[in-house]
């Protein structure tokens, strides 16, 4: 497996691995959303696990503003951090958060934020064993005018 940053021969498979992980989003919005990012400023970072004949994983940097329990700023944010199920658990998902700091180390970054759901025990464990302390749970609210 090789962890490398996204290339252009790469967009349509990342489109459909981020609809696997964001399926409530139509592919329609998450592909014009991507090219945006990708093309914003500062660009999202988004870097690939490669296994031959395929991606079987992502994960996507941005730089905010401001992160829950950091102290500085700009802060390297992970927006998107996916892995396809065949190959979880088999270190994928460490190797793209491992290149996703060290990206950040080299830019000059000292800290890095990221999220998830409460209820996303998978996310929260491989977060833990990747040495993020949680800061915070956080309920969002809505409602319609």
């Amino acid at each position: 497996m090789v962890v490398r940053p996204l290339e252009d021969r790469d967009f349509p498979h990342w489109i459909s691995l981020r609809h696997q992980l964001w399926p409530e989003e139509p592919v329609s919005g998450l592909e014009p959303e991507g090219r945006r990012a990708l093309e914003g400023d500062p660009p999202l970072i988004v870097l690939v696990a490669e296994e031959p004949g395929r991606l079987t994983g992502f994960i996507e940097l941005s730089l905010r503003p401001y992160a829950d329990g950091c102290s500085t700023s700009p802060v390297p944010y992970v927006e998107g951090w996916y892995v396809v199920p065949d190959r979880r658990r088999q270190g994928v998902g460490a190797a793209l958060m491992a290149a996703a700091e060290a990206w950040s180390r080299q830019a000059g970054y000292t800290e890095m934020g990221s999220d998830t759901q409460t209820v996303n025990d998978l996310s929260r464990a491989a977060h833990a064993a990747l040495g993020f302390d949680e800061v915070e749970e956080l309920v969002v609210f809505r409602k319609d005018l």
